[in-house]
């Protein structure tokens, strides 16, 4: 059992039509990691790097 392979293209948003590449989800303020968004218990951004947790209200 090796690990998953990344799968970049969930990442990222692509305009083919003016050429330009977006990111989906946010940058964390404090180290600029990828953060991931959860739903449950709570929906919150949380940072894998430095474990920032921003809150949705």
């Amino acid at each position: 059992m090796g690990k998953k392979p990344k799968q970049l293209w969930k990442l990222y948003e692509y305009d083919y039509e003016k050429g330009t590449i977006k990111l989906k989800n946010k940058r964390c303020p404090r180290c600029g990691s990828i953060m991931a968004f959860h739903k449950h218990p709570r929906p919150r951004w949380m940072c894998g790097g430095c474990a920032y947790t921003d809150y949705v209200s």
